[in-house]
């Protein structure tokens, strides 16, 4: 830029400065619904609340804006769209009031009627699978977690590669005068879909025998590993950082933790033990993430005992602690009659004092006082009495003993090393001789193991 006055030209410098440019996610104007069946008319209205605050909160973790909830019912199944036509209309006209640009369903959706809601609504929309896994792909940071998300995402997209778009027409091999027509764009992202899942489950059968090479090196240093499990913002991880002195990442906020953690902690007896931190459970958990999270989720498989963590103030305490378990037993971490397996009742400051009272009472005097520990992870009210209850529970082991087992016979050997303490180990002409110490409870279930076999 030059300046033309007087007789000389002179330079005249201009400093650009640079606005700040936003760059954070607008929020995205949110619909949640909660189809309330049929099938379950004695529910009520707790029931049909209960449902839609949890699905809201599932929205809200990833800071969606949610500007309209409602509970809607579910008379019929209507193969196109799930729901009926009339509510179809009805939140059709909600969301174009609303401005609402995503709809979330919380329920299961094949991916005709997600399409066809797609197209009566104008607006994109996803069922609670495609929820969580949102949820989930937002939370993971390490390398493990991301790819277990990774894979449930694929195999749940996998399934829904359907002609809805232009580049799905089908391609000419060649010229088309010798192999017809060529792979279409769905074979074609089927088949690089695939491909990518072969390597991740590749991948993960590496996390797997990492893990499995870790738990037998605890087991030979005599190493007990405790799991903290428990339905979604249930206090895991504020629990594990009073017991463990840690800083896990803590929130009020469902699925507030993906990764799992471990630690060492120093028992009342001055033993130590392994605890871990794992992935929340929730109602409905889509079998896609189950198998997906089976590499973190052996780790509560093969843990020594599993303290379930459970929101005793939660009005559905009882419905959550039936969903977690569900959970444990298609696993096949619980059984019946388990004897691995304790409850710690967190959130107790939360109760009203009589309540909480009453809780204590039983806790301490009722045939559940060595199952049942009410405490406050917050406050750290009720940790002693659970660390001497998981003590105890960890040195139920009885004199060792010494079993022989075929080398052929590597399900019984894992189970020897999962529900025993395994002292040595000598294998010799095919067969395995070990020192095993069982507790009572492993010892009856060996014992019938043996009379099956």
């Amino acid at each position: 830029m030059t300046d033309r006055s007087g007789s000389g030209t002179q330079a005249v410098s201009v400093r650009r400065t640079r606005t700040p440019v936003e760059t954070a996610r607008p929020a995205i104007g949110t619909a949640v619904l909660s189809p309330i069946g049929s099938a379950a008319p004695d529910k009520g209205a707790h029931y049909a609340k209960s449902k839609l605050e949890e699905a809201v909160g599932l929205a809200r973790a990833i800071d969606l804006d949610v500007r309209l909830s409602q509970s809607v019912p579910l008379r019929r199944l209507s193969p196109a769209t799930l729901i009926g036509k009339g509510v179809v209309e009805r939140v059709r006209a909600a969301v174009a009031e609303q401005g609402v640009g995503l709809v979330v369903v919380d329920d299961k959706l094949t991916p005709v009627q997600q399409r066809n809601l797609e197209k009566a609504w104008n607006a994109k929309v996803i069922d609670r699978t495609g929820l969580i896994l949102e949820i989930f792909g937002a939370r993971a940071r390490t390398h493990e977690g991301r790819l277990q998300v990774e894979l449930a995402a694929l195999d749940y997209q996998r399934g829904r590669l359907v002609r809805s778009w232009t580049h799905l027409e089908r391609q000419r091999g060649g010229f088309g005068f010798l192999g017809g027509p060529g792979e279409s764009q769905i074979e074609i992202d089927r088949r690089l879909i695939g491909e990518r899942i072969i390597k991740i489950k590749r991948d993960l059968d590496s996390v797997r025998r990492t893990r499995a090479v870790n738990r037998v090196g605890r087991r030979r240093a005599h190493l007990p590993t405790v799991a903290l499990v428990g339905y979604t913002n249930a206090g895991k991880s504020t629990l594990f950082n009073r017991l463990s002195g840690s800083a896990v990442a803590a929130q009020n906020m469902l699925f507030a933790t993906l990764d799992p953690t471990m630690r060492s902690i120093e028992l009342p007896s001055g033993r130590t033990c392994v605890i871990s931190d794992t992935v929340g459970f929730i109602s409905d958990l889509p079998t896609h993430l189950v198998a997906a999270f089976r590499a973190t989720l052996e780790e509560v498989i093969e843990a020594d005992l599993i303290v379930h963590v459970r929101d005793i103030a939660h009005p559905d305490s009882a419905k959550q602690r039936s969903d977690v378990e569900e959970v444990l037993r298609k696993l096949g971490a619980l059984e019946e009659g388990s004897a691995t397996l304790v409850e710690a009742l967190n959130k107790i400051d939360c109760l009203p004092a009589e309540r909480r009272s009453t809780l204590q009472t039983l806790a301490s005097t009722g045939a559940e006082r060595e199952r049942h520990f009410p405490i406050s992870a917050l406050t750290g009210e009720g940790i002693g009495e659970l660390l001497e209850a998981i003590d105890r529970r960890l040195d139920r082991t009885g004199a060792p003993r010494e079993i022989t087992v075929p080398l052929s016979d590597g399900a019984t050997l894992a189970w020897l090393y999962r529900h025993g303490q395994v002292r040595s180990r000598h294998d010799d002409g095919g067969v395995a001789r070990l020192t095993v110490a069982l507790d009572a409870a492993a010892t009856a279930q060996f014992e019938r193991r043996l009379a099956h076999r």
